[in-house]
């Protein structure tokens, strides 16, 4: 493998390692509990977004991009109000922020990032802003939408 090959996957993938990198990260920062809260507040913002009648008066006229762009944020601060509800619902567990149970860290970055590749495919317009790279043919198939979305729980379950 030459190096233009490497760093064609890199750019192709950039958009799955940056998700993970950024959800790893805040686990590091905030500890475990707070991000299974978050995966949890993904959920419930998908449910909140996908029913929210008021995207045709907040949207207005705007292009295909600028649209995508504040159905994104929508969705954003849907996820921060749930998240926090949650947090402040939720037991926060034993101190455990740093590098402390990285594996466990690292399996729930890779959930929440399956959880947000799911929903760039499915619910949100990512796709129209940036290109995911060869991981779409993973993703997109609208028959693996229900599978996908179940991964997450399955992993919190049993972790």
């Amino acid at each position: 493998m030459d190096s233009a090959t490497i760093l064609g996957v890199l750019q192709e993938s950039m958009f799955v390692i940056i998700v993970f990198a950024g959800f790893l990260t805040y686990a590091i920062i905030r500890g475990r509990h707070s991000l299974i809260n978050l995966i949890m507040g993904l959920y419930f913002a998908l449910l909140i977004s996908l029913e929210f009648p008021y995207y045709d008066t907040i949207l207005g006229g705007a292009s295909a991009e600028s649209e995508a762009v504040l159905r994104i944020v929508v969705f954003g601060v849907f996820t921060v109000i749930s998240t926090v509800i949650l947090g402040r619902l939720l037991h926060q567990g034993d101190f455990d922020r740093g590098f402390t149970g990285i594996h466990r860290k690292t399996i729930y970055a890779m959930a929440a990032t399956v959880l947000v590749l799911t929903y760039s495919f499915h619910a949100l317009p990512v796709t129209e802003l940036i290109d995911p790279g060869p991981i779409q043919a993973l993703f997109a198939s609208e028959s693996s939408f229900f599978f996908w979305l179940f991964v997450p729980i399955i992993i919190l379950f049993f972790l």
